[in-house]
Order: C-alpha cells, then sequence, then structure tokens
C-alpha cells in the first residue's frame, strides 16, 4: 500500500522535529521502502496503521525505530578512497608534529553507520602507523541508531559488505572468520568509542576534536539544520583541526572559520577560528 499525502506530511514532521532531518516532497518511496519491513515486524497491518500509532505516541519505542528505519544509510570501507588519502599522506603527519606534547589525537566519525568508516580510519592508522607507539590516538564513531551501534561493536560483516571497498590485504590482517561472516579483531575494535549521538539535539561526552569526519550527512538537513550543525563542529574542534565533509559539500554560512585546504578532492576544511 503507497504512503498517503496525509501520512507522509506526519512521518516528515515526526523526524523533523525528533532528528532534524528534513525529508524533501517526493520522497514517499523511501518512506514506504523503510517502513515496509517495521509494518511487518511491528505486526501492523499497513503503514496507514503505523503512522496512526506513531502519531498517538511519538515518544515510544515505535518512535526510535521508525528514526532508525529512516535515517540508516548505505556505506562501505574506504567510501570514496580521498579522504583517507589525505588522512595518511598529509593529516596524520602533521598531527604528529603538532601533537609531540600531549602524544594525543582525537578523532569522530559522526554519522558511523554501519561502522565501515570508523574501522577503515582505524586499519589505516594501523596500518600505516603502526610505528606510533607512544601516542593515544582514539576515534569516537556515534550514530542515532542504537540498532547499527550494536552492529558497529560486533565488527561483524557479511561477505558482500566485505567486498565492497575492503584493500584484499587488509582481509586476513584484521579479519577473522566467524561463521558466514568476517569479525574485526580485537585490536582494531578497541581503538573504537562508539555511542549514541544525536546530531540536532545536544552533543554530550565530546572531547576536544583533532579531525571530523561527517561526510554526507548534512545533506540530510536544511538550510538553518545544518548551520546550527556546522556551529556546534566549531565548539568541539580544535582550532588547526579538520573537517571531512562529503563531495561537493563545504561549511555554508560558516567560511570565515574554515581554510579551504589543498585537498580539493576530499573536501577537507580546516578550522582558522572559533
Amino acid at each position: 500500500m503507497s504512503i498517503s499525502a496525509d501520512d507522509f506530511q506526519i512521518v516528515q514532521k515526526f523526524l523533523l522535529e525528533n532528528s532534524g532531518i528534513s525529508l524533501a516532497p517526493g520522497k514517499e518511496y523511501l518512506v514506504e521502502g523503510r517502513l515496509q519491513p517495521l509494518v511487518y515486524s511491528e505486526g501492523f497491518d499497513d503503514i496507514h496503521v503505523l503512522v496512526v500509532a506513531l502519531n498517538k505516541n511519538s515518544e515510544s519505542d515505535l518512535g526510535k525505530k521508525v528514526i532508525e528505519a529512516l535515517t540508516t544509510n548505505e556505506t562501505s570501507f574506504f567510501r570514496d578512497k580521498h579522504p583517507f588519502e589525505t588522512l595518511k599522506t598529509a593529516i596524520i603527519p602533521e598531527l604528529l608534529k603538532k601533537t609531540q606534547a600531549n602524544k594525543k589525537i582525537q578523532i569522530w566519525s559522526a554519522a558511523s553507520s554501519s561502522g565501515q568508516e570508523p574501522y577503515s580510519l582505524a586499519m589505516l592508522l594501523a596500518d600505516s602507523f603502526s610505528w606510533v607507539k607512544d601516542w593515544d590516538i582514539r576515534i569516537v564513531a556515534s550514530d542515532i541508531s542504537e540498532e547499527m551501534l550494536e552492529k558497529c561493536r560486533s565488527g561483524l560483516y557479511s561477505q558482500f559488505e566485505i567486498s565492497r571497498g575492503l584493500p584484499a590485504h587488509y582481509l586476513p590482517r584484521f579479519f577473522q572468520r566467524a561463521q558466514s561472516k568476517w569479525q574485526i579483531n580485537s585490536e582494531i575494535r578497541e581503538r573504537i568509542d562508539f555511542c549514541y549521538l544525536n546530531l540536532y539535539e545536544d552533543w554530550v561526552g565530546l572531547p576536544p576534536l583533532d579531525i571530523i569526519f561527517m561526510r554526507n550527512v548534512l545533506i540530510y538537513f536544511d538550510k538553518d539544520t545544518k548551520k546550527t550543525i556546522l556551529e556546534k563542529v566549531i565548539k568541539v574542534l580544535k582550532p588547526g583541526g579538520y573537517l571531512f565533509m562529503g563531495s561537493g559539500e563545504k561549511p555554508d554560512g560558516l567560511e570565515e572559520h574554515f581554510q579551504t585546504t589543498d585537498f580539493s578532492t576530499s573536501a577537507c576544511f580546516k578550522l582558522v577560528s572559533a
């Protein structure tokens, strides 16, 4: 059953108020595709009955499940290789020089989805900077979906997920067989702190950060919400720290705080003033 215009508007309003994400007109197909499995799993007759239940009590477990269904986005290991190359060849070496005193580097993967991005970062660091023994390099990875966070923490991936972007030599080095799946080894899993965080709400518990990966995230928010999120980025990113955005994205409205770097293929911006 197709979603009605009224039900779509209810879902639009709910998602905007609870996550800040703006569903544009014409995304009815997306809502139908994402909510239909929830209709079956929760025992509703159709999408309309689900939306009625959601509208009656938006703060229920159903509300959380609807947000998870509508905000989980596809990802892959080393998606768009350019940012990872930039990190490896330029930014991490620069930060190792800058942090000689406290020997600490903090990286945040915002909206980490099923975990391939933060694990890609951790594997890159282990592979290219294994000689850095006395530095504390930590990765914080956050998401709005508790279900995705559980998957992230398990480090379990299917053969299909492994085949998308993972360098062949990383498989025997960083993974082990777990029945029909592959599991990232504990050395890599322990490098990452996974936590719940709704970008639309207060950011609690984030340390001062040297690098933020916020790629292909802000495209789901309206103009005002994007600016609000970027203002929060400025507060948690250290001066001289780096913000990675998606291809074609930029810190609209706050350009005076960021310097465009020479790494144009990476959509990488340096914080110059808070």
